[in-house]
């Protein structure tokens, strides 16, 4: 992850995309516009899950089973949903590197908070 905060670092200097740090105000603007612009490219991951829905009811009611009908929904959205995640990402990186966020060390952290809760997820299946 520190590769990709460096190379985004880089990117967006290079691109002019930096979130403007000129003061409080423009700082607010640049930082709300961003994080509009992830929420949109969430949307845009729901969008390709929504295709793969239904693809695969199409796919069922053309009287493929259903296993494959949903293997060749998720092969019909693969590169897509990859181009959509990677926006996120950016996005992510970007407002990351902003507030001098180490992703690696925040990402292990809160992995071990979630294993550690009290009040976590269960399933009624277990994997063996």
């Amino acid at each position: 992850m520190k590769e990709i905060q460096a190379f985004a670092k880089q990117y967006q200097q290079e691109m002019g995309w930096n979130i403007n740090a000129d003061n409080y105000e423009k700082s607010r603007a640049s930082l709300l516009n961003n994080y509009m612009l992830l929420t949109t490219e969430v949307a845009e991951v729901a969008e390709e899950l929504r295709k793969a829905f239904n693809k695969t009811n199409e796919c069922i009611r053309n009287g493929i089973d259903e296993e494959t009908s949903f293997r060749l929904a998720k092969e019909s959205i693969k590169e897509d949903l990859g181009k959509e995640f990677a926006d996120c990402l950016a996005y992510i990186v970007k407002i990351s590197n902003f507030f001098e966020i180490d992703l690696d060390k925040s990402f292990y952290s809160k992995m071990e908070e979630v294993k550690n809760r009290k009040n976590k997820d269960i399933s009624v299946k277990t994997n063996k």
